[in-house]
């Protein structure tokens, strides 16, 4: 009987190490480029695991904010998180490579970057820091400026707004380069806040813009460029490592199978979502004819300050020249 009992709840263990429905965080909202990217890794999980594994998405941060989500993973009380990379950064400060003002000229180089050598380390620093592994990248686009107050067109148009930014130093230091002190806003009172107009704007992609609505509290977009956002999608290393190898296996590959289905939608949506928040909300865009002072102010200021602690400055010359970009 005791015999029976045992093998009885071994195998209810096994199974329930075998079959899982897991858990996935979302920061932004439906139609985002974060929920495309959850949303196909889901599906090609339960495809390459015969629908044994299944993901839930949990969208616009119900989960907690994109921080708390990798603390949480950390300690395996959340299975995924699709997050900002200036979101990871604190807990892995290699990733703020990524977050260097200008660091990316387009998205050709955003994507050789993560899909490379720089994204395989950063992926193991990232396992060593924080005890999440990166599965995959979403590509959600340049965060582009928006506000309620005025058309940005130069930089000196900047003077006197109140621009809210992520609790990242990078960002913070970013605008202050650019002549303002912005205000450090949890994500989840962002919207709020722009519809009280406690701040006047904020920077995402366009993306986000429209997947958050924020068409409908902003009347002015800035096409800006000083950062690619990437976003992560992140697995417990607990929750992997309880897996069998041939599930870890469809993880990774549905992990680099949805980064490049990120990669074409993006391509194939942005200009699409740009037409949609002028014709849905009446927003207008408007474009820099200065930028290369914004680039030159943040690169000067804001660079210097964290070559240690995103790598060092080696490590930016090395990405630099696989770019084909000049050193510094």
């Amino acid at each position: 009987m005791v015999k029976t009992l045992a093998l009885t709840t071994g195998m209810l263990l096994s199974a329930s190490v075998m079959a899982a429905n897991f858990k996935m965080s979302v920061g932004d909202g439906e139609g985002s480029a974060q929920q495309v990217m959850g949303q196909k890794f889901a599906e090609l999980l339960a495809e390459k695991t015969d629908n044994k594994h299944t993901a839930k998405l949990f969208l616009n941060g119900l989960l907690g904010s994109e921080q708390d989500t990798v603390n949480a993973a950390s300690i395996g009380t959340l299975d995924f998180s699709v997050l900002a990379s200036n979101n990871l950064a604190p807990f892995s400060p290699t990733v703020g490579m990524l977050s260097l003002p200008y660091i990316f000229e387009n998205l050709d180089q955003a994507a050789k970057t993560v899909q490379g050598p720089v994204g395989t380390e950063l992926t193991e620093n990232t396992l060593r820091d924080a005890g999440v592994r990166i599965l995959g990248w979403t590509f959600s686009g340049f965060r582009v400026l928006s506000n309620s107050k005025k058309p940005v067109t130069q930089l000196s148009d900047l003077k006197g707004m109140v621009i809210r930014v992520p609790k990242n130093e990078i960002m913070i230091d970013t605008y202050k380069s650019w002549g303002i002190n912005p205000t450090p806003l949890a994500w989840t009172e962002t919207f709020t806040a722009l519809q009280q107009r406690v701040v006047d704007g904020q920077d995402t992609p366009y993306t986000t813009i429209y997947s958050m609505k924020f068409g409908e509290v902003q009347q002015y977009i800035t096409d800006l460029h000083y950062l690619f956002l990437l976003e992560p999608l992140i697995v417990s290393e607990a929750v992997f490592q309880d897996q069998n190898k041939k599930t870890q296996q469809a993880m990774l590959e549905a992990g680099k199978e949805a980064t490049a289905y990120s990669l074409d939608w993006l391509q194939e949506k942005e200009g699409q979502i740009k037409k949609e928040l002028v014709s849905k909300y009446g927003m207008e865009l408007n474009t820099l004819n200065d930028e290369a002072a914004w680039a030159e102010a943040a690169q000067k200021e804001v660079w210097p300050k964290f070559y240690d602690s995103v790598g060092g400055k080696d490590k930016i010359n090395a990405l630099l020249k696989s770019l084909g970009r000049n050193e510094i």
